[in-house]
């Protein structure tokens, strides 16, 4: 197991140090904080854990179409006050955008109606005025209407009626709604939009003026980050009259840091176990060269604290199912080059040093798998020859190539049982996963005698092994105490419950058909293609030559990319689906230490 033992660290000090602290602990960057405080009722209201201020105001000051000449002394920058700046012109040119439309919105409806100005309220005597653009064929409708009305223009297809009521008239009193024209006139709304137009060119003015900023807002993200992060750490402490409490998970090797730290600064310190009821972060610890694991594991899904690291399994099983189904050793060393190539580009960084190995290990992979197969872009080698002598076996083979596939699924499955065996020893669900365990090597070794006509006793005993480890997931399936005839039953039941996994392994199982099916696949597309070019080549001289060079480039490119999105998703999808389904009994969360983002001198 690759999962670290975490402790509870509980530290208590006087208020005033509190920050002071939090400051030490974010250096060390070994604590992920557990909240000492209730959850509060209006969450959007508390301190961001991440500088999502500084990240928001970046990225409208990259929106500019133009930029200033950028300053690049950091001396009396004020970056909260900078952000506060640039965020203040985000939302006004929002709000003033919004006025723009709304009334450009307005002057369209009105436009119809021309230039008038509505009368006081006090010389309509309560009443008001209602305005409707009706179409002329429906101005025979009117004659209905109750309400006192008058057209006041018309033209060859519409009439402007205006209605005179205290109120709005129903909706099915007139043929159309009515024309929202407002209390302001036309030619008031043309100001009010020139108004806006030149203060938004004022707020876009200010907002090329803040592009200078954009460097040195983006040099010191790592600052704002951090002081993000210590407003939120403010905000998980316990705080009484003069004392404050703060509480965290950290690993064993942190722990003599910690406790330097309480020394120094004359804390009480307490370290405990994980409690039984506890639900520790899960800290995955692999080395460098199989990182890369962790990464796929954190994409998916993040092993419960008292699971098992499933990283290094991941790992080399997404390498093998890659290469089976690029299946290809000319497609594999393609990759290898282009690999070379960005070798140092993709090694800037530590998340890219360890995408940089897996990807070795994909490559070197597929090219074994290939030489296996015997697959150069589509074409097998001599048989006479030391590549012929190398090719083992035949992807064409369709029988042996589906019990090799059968197999891998099984032992897969094997190792995610043993896993699962281990973690759980002496519990119901070690005690299953050891059934299934003989179930899955009785099924697929009696497949396998029964196909080579093998001797009477190894078709027995195969079918004898898979027996056995269904009567053991139906008798041993459950962790209930065994007293009486009711318990009997219950156990019972939860055998039934566990036996009902038979239809779910038979077909995770034959999910690891897909290995061959896409090998194959990928194989026969690189023919096919190869076939098409010789055929134009042939039957074309002169430009057939061209064409042919087209279709296999562009043939081969096709299937290269199809085979390695295959190969990612169908790779990954076996691990993350058919494997987990059988190896990790519960989802945990990653552990997030606070710590310092920036680097200090």
């Amino acid at each position: 197991m690759s999962i670290q033992q975490l402790n509870r660290v509980t530290l208590a000090g006087l208020a005033g140090e509190k920050g002071l602290v939090l400051e030490r602990l974010q250096d060390l960057g070994c604590l992920h904080l557990i909240p000492l405080r209730p959850a509060p009722r209006e969450p959007e209201k508390e301190p961001a854990e991440h500088a999502i201020e500084a990240l928001q105001a970046l990225r409208h000051l990259r929106d500019a179409r133009e930029r200033r000449r950028q300053i690049r002394d950091a001396e009396g920058f004020d970056l909260p006050g900078t952000i506060r700046a640039v965020l203040d012109n985000q939302q006004r040119q929002r709000d003033v955008g919004d006025r723009i439309d709304a009334l450009r919105v307005r002057i369209a409806e009105l436009a119809p109606w021309g230039e008038f100005d509505l009368p006081p309220e006090a010389d309509l005597a309560g009443q008001r005025l209602w305005f409707y653009m009706i179409p002329r064929r429906q101005m025979d409708q009117l004659t209905r209407l109750e309400l006192p009305w008058q057209v006041v223009h018309r033209d060859h297809r519409h009439a402007w009626v205006v209605v005179i009521h205290p109120e709005e008239p129903p909706r099915d009193a007139l043929p159309v709604a009515r024309a929202k024209t407002g209390a302001l006139s036309l030619s008031e709304l043309h100001r009010r939009l020139e108004a806006a137009e030149l203060e938004l060119e004022d707020a876009q003015a200010e907002h090329y003026a803040l592009t200078r900023w954009i460097d040195l807002i983006a040099s010191h993200l790592a600052e704002a980050e951090d002081q993000a992060q210590q407003r939120h750490a403010q905000s998980q402490t316990r705080d009484e009259e003069a004392l404050f409490l703060v509480q965290g998970w950290a690993p064993d090797d942190a722990l003599e840091s910690i406790q330097a730290l309480a020394d120094d600064r004359a804390l009480a310190l307490v370290i405990e176990p994980p409690a039984p009821g506890d639900a520790p972060p899960t800290l995955l610890d692999n080395p460098a060269p199989l990182a890369a694991g962790q990464d796929l594991v954190a994409f998916y899904q993040m092993p419960a604290y008292d699971s098992w690291d499933p990283s290094r399994v991941l790992f080399f099983s997404f390498a093998a199912f890659f290469a089976m189904i690029l299946g290809d050793a000319g497609y594999a060393a393609l990759l290898g080059l282009l690999l070379a190539l960005y070798w140092t580009k993709l090694g800037r960084g530590a998340l890219g040093q360890r995408l940089r190995l897996l990807a070795a290990t994909l490559v070197g992979t597929s090219l074994v798998w290939g030489v296996l197969v015997g697959g150069y872009f589509g074409v097998s080698p001599e048989p006479d020859s030391l590549l012929g002598r190398l090719h083992l076996l035949d992807i064409n083979d369709f029988e042996t190539m589906m019990r090799l596939s059968v197999g891998i699924g099984v032992a897969h499955l094997i190792l995610a049982n043993l896993e699962m065996a281990g973690v759980r020893p002496g519990r119901a669900a070690g005690r299953v996963a050891l059934g299934w365990i003989a179930v899955l090597i009785g099924a697929y070794g009696f497949w396998l005698a029964s196909g080579f006509d093998a001797a009477p006793w190894l078709t027995t005993g195969t079918a004898g092994l898979a027996v056995v480890g269904l009567i053991a997931i139906l008798l041993l399936g459950s962790d209930r105490p065994l007293n009486g005839l009711g318990s009997l039953a219950w156990r019972l039941l939860d055998g039934l419950q566990n036996l009902a996994r038979v239809a779910q392994a038979f077909g995770d199982v034959l999910s690891y058909l897909r290995l061959f099916a896409l090998g194959l696949a990928s194989a026969s597309l690189a023919i096919t293609f190869n076939g098409l070019a010789r055929d134009v080549s042939s039957e074309l001289p002169g430009l057939g030559l061209l064409l042919a060079i087209l279709i296999f480039l562009v043939g081969h490119a096709l299937n290269l990319l199809l085979a390695i999105i295959s190969g990612v998703v169908h790779g990954l999808r076996l691990n993350f689906i058919e494997f987990y389904n059988w190896a990790l009994a519960g989802e945990g969360y990653p552990f997030k230490p606070f710590r310092r983002t920036e680097l200090r001198k």
